[in-house]
Order: C-alpha cells, then structure tokens, then sequence
C-alpha cells in the first residue's frame, strides 16, 4: 500500500507546471486568435483576407528570429524573470493592436509580441521538464503545451465570438490584461533559479546542437505545424464559403478543433513517454489522411466539422514528443534546443499560412490551403524514418 502511495505521488506533476501552462494559454490565443476574425479585421482595416492573414504569417516569424535569439540573450537571467518580463511585453504589444489602425505598426506590433513569446514558449518548456524529472518530462511537456491546445478549446472561439460581437480590437485588450495579471503570479510561483546541474552556458547551448539528432526533430516540427496550420490559419473562408455555413458558427467549430487539439497534446504526452514512434507514425500518417479528405469533402459541412476535430487530434499530438526529445538530445544545454523547437515549429506556421494565402487566392480558392497542407504532410515521413533509424543505431530507439 505504502508502495502504491508512494507510486501516485511521484506521479503528480508539479505546480509549476500548470502556471506555465496558463501562460502558454495567453500565448497560444493571441497567436491563432486572428484565424477565427480575418473577415472583421480585414474589413476594419480595409486590407484583403489573405493580407490580413500576415498577421499570423509575421508573428511566426517572430518566433521564429526571437525564440532562440531571446534565450541565449536572456540565458544569465533568472528563469522567472525571463518569464514574467516576456508577459509584460506581450501585453504592451497587445494594447498597441488594440490601439493603431495602421496596418504597418500593428505588423511590427505583433512582430514584437512574437519575440515575447517566443522568450516564455523556451523557457517554460526547460522549467516544466526540469521541475517534472525525466521520468516525467514528457507528460509535464503534454500539460504546457497543452495550454497552447486549451487556448484553441477555450481562448480563440472565445476571443472569435467576442471579435464578431464587440469588435476585433476587444480580445486584445482581455489578453493584455490577463497577461499581466499572469506575470504577478509566473514572478511569485516560478522558482528563483535552476534546482541543480551547471550553470547556463552559451558554448554549451552551442555544443548541444551537434547532435543530428536535435536537427531531425526540428524539421519534423516545422512540418508538423506547417501542414495543419497552413489548412487551419485560413479556417474562416473553408467554412463559409466550402461548407456554406455562417460566420457565426466558426467559433464552435473552432472549439471542435481545440478539443480534438487538446485530447491530442495530452495523448501525446502520455504515449509519448512510452512508445513515441508509434505515436509519431500513427499521428503523421493520419494528419496527411484528414488533410487529403479534407480537400475532397469540405462541401460537406457535417463532415467538415469532423475532419477539423481529427486534425486538431493527430495535427497536435506529435509537439510533446518532438520537443521532449529535442531536450532529451540536447542533454544539459536544452534552452537553446527547446528555443529552436518552438522556432521551427513557427517556421513551419510561417511558410505554410504564406503560402496558403496564395493559394486562397488562386484558382482553388478556399480549398487550396488545405492542399498546401497535405502537400507539406507527406514531407513528414523522410525527417521521421531518418530519425527513428539513427536512434536504433544510437541505441536510443524506445
């Protein structure tokens, strides 16, 4: 009994973990938020639709240049300090959106953001799998970025209905405001410092990305993220003009695809401490199979509401898996690792809903970012194989 008890404790996850998993919740509503009210934003700023989707397309690329730029910039500062500060910023560059008409500055404006976010995405996910142990780091991994999920269930349909209601500009301002509440809680939870091991190193950081290994798991996450959200960035026209349904229903189907989102993260974690190849098979192979339907049968509104939920499943399952192994590769230098995790994952956001735009904007119309996104689904398997075989030859294959 004694043994069992002991067995449930080791278990839990630590608190931590659910506070960076709250930030990540701001960070993944402001990213995606933008999906759901495209046609309002374009409208009140008088740009096209597919303009109006480089708002998403530009905060990828901030990602991309600030994650792994900001942790090495910010690797000698306390991690709680890096944390609470990126949510500062993140605020300001929400309340300058909520502010400006200007296209250009509300560009820069979520340029910026990006960079903030990007900083905590980093270092929120070397402190949850550090706090966690290694035995749990992968499942503590699924919880953080299983805010980002919740953030689809929860923050993005919320935020699309607020848009529609009360205007775009109003979902900033509640996430400005969340955010700093969030960055009084991250400075008081989140412990001064590193619990053990060496001290932060730049060359260190450097030396962990030798492995070939790190450098595979990082164009699996920039496939991974560039086919689902090549398809998902542009949502909004998908729904209404294929499956002929109103504006109004986006939100709720949008929290279709956060659900499946979220079950999927958390699976991910799960599974992914035991047999993450089977997971990153299965949830490949069936992400290419829900694209490509997807392409055929979006005229079917019922039908396309499922589809979204599955590709919220296996679209999202693999990001705990990835990253953990990229900081189980990178060894006691992970935050650089974990940095270009989340850089390539935002790589892969970036090319894919840019060229998506262009492909809403061809003869495919709304069909053609979910094409975009197969296409870049059957890249997946090439990075994916060449790992799974260096593993087996490493000795690592679990």
């Amino acid at each position: 009994m004694a043994t069992t008890l002991s067995t449930i404790k080791t278990r839990r996850l630590p608190l931590v973990t659910y506070v960076l998993a709250a930030g990540v919740f701001l960070m993944g509503t402001t990213e995606f938020i933008v999906a759901g009210i495209l046609p309002e934003i374009a409208g009140d700023l008088e740009v096209s639709v597919a303009s109006a989707g480089l708002m998403i397309t530009i905060f990828a690329l901030g990602m991309i240049v600030g994650t792994p730029t900001m942790s090495i910039v910010t690797l000698k500062l306390p991690r709680r300090l890096t944390l609470s500060l990126a949510l500062v910023v993140f605020a300001v560059g929400h309340v300058v959106v909520a502010l400006t008409s200007d296209f250009t500055l509300i560009l820069a404006a979520r340029f910026v953001t990006a960079l903030a976010t990007g900083a905590f995405w980093a270092v929120a996910a070397v402190v949850g799998a550090k706090a966690a142990g290694a035995a749990s780091a992968s499942r503590a991994l699924g919880v953080v970025l299983g805010g980002g999920m919740l953030a689809n269930v929860v923050g993005v349909p919320l935020g699309a209905f607020a848009g529609q209601v009360i205007g775009w500009r109003g979902p900033f301002w509640t996430l400005a405001f969340l955010a700093l509440a969030a960055a009084l809680v991250v400075y008081r939870l989140v412990p001064v410092g590193p619990e053990s091991g060496p001290l932060p190193s730049v060359r260190a950081e450097l030396a962990s990305m030798r492995d070939t290994r790190v450098w595979l798991v990082l164009a699996g996450c920039a496939i991974v993220c560039g086919s689902s959200l090549a398809a998902y960035s542009f949502i909004s026209p998908l729904l209404t003009e294929n499956a002929g349904l109103a504006s109004s229903a986006v939100p709720l189907v949008l929290v279709a695809y956060g659900v499946g989102a979220f079950i999927g993260s958390n699976l991910g974690g799960h599974f992914g401490a035991h047999r993450p190849y089977p997971a990153l098979f299965i949830s490949a192979g069936m992400t290419f199979l829900v694209l490509g339907a997807l392409s055929l049968l979006s005229h079917f509104a019922v039908v396309t509401v499922v589809l979204i939920f599955l590709l919220g499943l296996f679209g999202m399952a693999t990001n705990p898996i990835l990253i953990g192994k990229a900081v189980g590769y990178a060894g006691h230098a992970p935050t650089l690792a974990s940095a270009l995790s989340t850089s390539a994952f935002n790589l892969g956001t970036a090319v894919g809903s840019w060229t998506a735009g262009y492909a809403l904007e061809s003869a495919l119309g709304a069909t053609g970012p979910v094409l975009v996104g197969a296409r870049i689904a059957a890249l997946y398997f090439v990075p994916l194989t060449l790992l799974m075989h260096k593993d087996r030859k490493e000795g690592a294959l679990a």
